[in-house]
């Protein structure tokens, strides 16, 4: 299934964004029992360690080789951490598990990433136990800033509408930010805007989502170094514990937050 890349990194990408995964992983570790937990999109596995608890198998899966590897030798039997993942280089859209595997799948932002999105909801529906649950986390589209990774947004309604096509029991909450994250996004946001004004003929929406991407991908770390840390965000010491989980959910809202329960299956 064909997907855009988009990598978190500590000391590249501002805080207040490291902060909204790591906020959204430990609001999904707070609601696991015991089990197997898949986690989808597992990059190096410094998150997906967040869900590891006594009485629970943890698996993660990412669609780059290279990563999935290095995920295996820091977590895997030979690695050296504490707690295990058990990984492999799958397609989301594709995963090579039998029905009802787990207990819980987490799909932490990646769902936009997808050109196809309902059929990774379908496949996490199907690989979700009867009795399991699946967590989706994704940008709440009103919040979200432009951002070529991004192929495919949702708000509130559109997210809950789009799952409970695969499950009957579907609540979208909101992961919110508190004064200072709010104040950091507006401040960024601004920024952007600005920077973007220089585009006057559009040519980014012209030219192809490759180039774009590309683009994007090279020349934002060196306006952020051009700008200092107060535009970029890293460094600025935000971290999860500016988010909170509510069940409102606005346009500053930066995160939905889906819990999905009772996978429809065929013939049921």
């Amino acid at each position: 299934m064909k997907l855009t890349g988009e990598r978190p990194m500590e000391g590249r990408t501002p805080d207040s964004l490291l902060a909204l995964h790591e906020a959204g992983y430990r609001e999904v570790a707070a609601r696991l029992g015991t089990g197997t937990v898949l986690d989808v999109g597992c990059g190096v596995g410094d998150e997906s360690v967040t869900l590891a608890g006594p009485d629970r198998r943890l698996f993660g899966i990412d669609y780059s080789a290279d990563t999935a590897i290095l995920a295996a030798r820091e977590w895997g039997p030979q690695g050296s951490r504490e707690h295990r993942i058990d990984t492999a280089c799958m397609d989301g859209g594709r995963l090579g598990f039998a029905d009802g595997s787990f207990d819980a799948v987490c799909s932490s932002h990646i769902i936009e990433h997808f050109t196809d999105p309902e059929r990774h909801v379908a496949e996490i529906a199907r690989v979700c136990a009867d009795d399991g649950t699946v967590f989706v986390l994704t940008p709440n589209r009103p919040a979200d800033f432009e951002n070529p990774f991004h192929v495919y947004l949702f708000e509130q309604a559109q997210l809950a509408s789009m799952l409970r096509l695969f499950f009957d029991d579907v609540e979208v909450k909101g992961l919110q930010g508190d004064e200072v994250l709010q104040a950091d996004f507006a401040t960024r946001r601004a920024s952007g805007e600005r920077l973007l004004k220089f585009d006057v003929l559009n040519l980014r929406h012209r030219m192809p989502r490759k180039a774009y991407v590309w683009t994007y991908e090279h020349a934002l770390p060196v306006v952020y170094r051009a700008l200092g840390s107060k535009v970029s965000g890293v460094g600025s010491g935000l971290d999860h514990t500016h988010l909170f989980l509510a069940d409102e959910v606005d346009d500053t809202t930066p995160v939905l937050f889906a819990i999905a329960r009772r996978p429809r299956r065929a013939g049921r």
